[in-house]
């Protein structure tokens, strides 16, 4: 594998969202990722070569019940870097694989854990999803249109922004801190806290008293007319993001109402109302492609609304190869990007024999004791 992490070797037990895109990030920059399924469990959401959360890694079904399987855990963990999980407290602690367990075998392994609510605490043992997480953490509170229910941003805030990428920062923050101290440690990251602290731009604002604890009022959360979504004639969207006073002149001229005094002061909340009317109006004239034609590429802040599919084929994002197909499957990239140690092309998960006796064996484990764990069920 190619990329910053190349030589880097994760371990990571099989789950659902947000432990799987860490492990994605993770394999995407080079890793060598070994996903640990259960026998016969349904782990992933389609087919092996279009889950693109489990690309770019080798699948192993291993069972944990088995003392053998605990032994051959423990035995890969002992020559890995990091181990990631996403259970419920307590279970890989009643597997026999808990932190201390693998700490004795290898004193430098990072060791991610990945839930909702965290490791303690008064909900640590409650189901949950990321509608749940960022409700708690007040993320959702503050998403939606004033007057209107909260409303979620799909599982981007809690599984993949505060779960996710909160896990795989502090991944390798831990193999940084390994490398320099020769130690290991837990990563507990809970998608409650992960949400929470991404939420502190609005905290600051808060504090100053330029923020209010309602949704749909502030700058920024539609609150504001010259920062929102609106629809064309031919039934698409726009999003205009004109907040700072010169791109706000410039979006005033390019829709001419430069002079208008119902837009001569941007900050004037009152106003507000008067000016979202007229904009809704003077965006329902032209269609999307022709608001684009006046204003995508200017300092308007200005992007059409694109919808998966659209956004695979934009100039922009195919002139730096944001989406690309692998194996007739469109997906995204990795990113970010780096210079000197460039990503190599996603893959999808290999789950074939060759593919997982070339990983054991990476790890010191023979042929033979691959051949005699397949034939104990061990392995599969």
């Amino acid at each position: 594998m190619s990329g910053a992490l190349a030589g880097v070797r994760i371990i990571e037990m099989a789950g659902l969202g947000p432990a799987p895109f860490c492990g994605m990030m993770l394999a995407d920059h080079g890793a060598e990722v070994i996903r640990i399924d259960r026998p016969g469990a349904a782990t992933m959401l389609v087919d092996a070569q279009h889950d693109l959360l489990n690309r770019s890694r080798t699948g192993l079904s291993v069972d944990l019940k088995h003392p053998e399987g605990t032994a051959l855990l423990r035995r890969l963990a002992a020559g890995a870097d990091g181990l990631i999980e996403g259970f419920r407290p307590g279970v890989m602690e009643r597997l026999g694989l808990g932190p201390d367990t693998l700490f004795a075998d290898n004193p430098r392994l990072v060791y991610g854990r990945m839930t909702g609510w965290g490791q303690n605490g008064p909900l640590a043992q409650a189901a949950g999803h990321d509608i749940n997480y960022i409700g708690l953490s007040g993320a959702l509170h503050a998403s939606g249109r004033a007057g209107d229910k909260p409303t979620p941003a799909i599982n981007l805030v809690g599984d993949f922004g505060g779960g996710a990428m909160m896990l795989a920062f502090g991944m390798l923050a831990g193999l940084i801190a390994a490398g320099k101290t020769g130690q290991g440690q837990v990563v507990d990251c809970a998608m409650t806290d992960g949400s929470a602290l991404l939420m502190t731009m609005m905290w600051s604002t808060y504090a100053a008293g330029q923020w209010r604890d309602e949704r749909g009022v502030n700058l920024i959360d539609t609150g504001a007319p010259f920062y929102d979504s609106y629809e064309t004639a031919d039934g698409r969207y726009i999003a205009i993001g004109s907040i700072e006073p010169q791109f706000y002149r410039l979006l005033l001229e390019k829709l001419g109402l430069a002079d208008d005094p119902a837009f001569a002061r941007q900050h004037d909340r009152a106003s507000w109302p008067q000016q979202r009317a007229r904009l809704e109006t003077l965006f329902l004239t032209r269609s999307r492609d022709e608001w684009c034609a006046l204003m995508e590429g200017s300092d308007v802040c200005f992007a059409p609304v694109l919808s998966m599919n659209e956004a695979a084929r934009h100039p922009h994002n195919r002139t730096r190869a944001t989406f690309a197909e692998v194996d007739g499957v469109m997906q995204p990239m990795p990113a970010p990007r780096f210079s000197a140690t460039p990503n190599a092309m996603p893959k999808p998960i290999a789950l074939g024999t060759d593919a997982v006796d070339v990983a054991l064996q990476g790890y010191g484990v023979t042929s033979d004791e691959i051949a005699q764990l397949r034939a104990n069920g061990v392995i599969v």
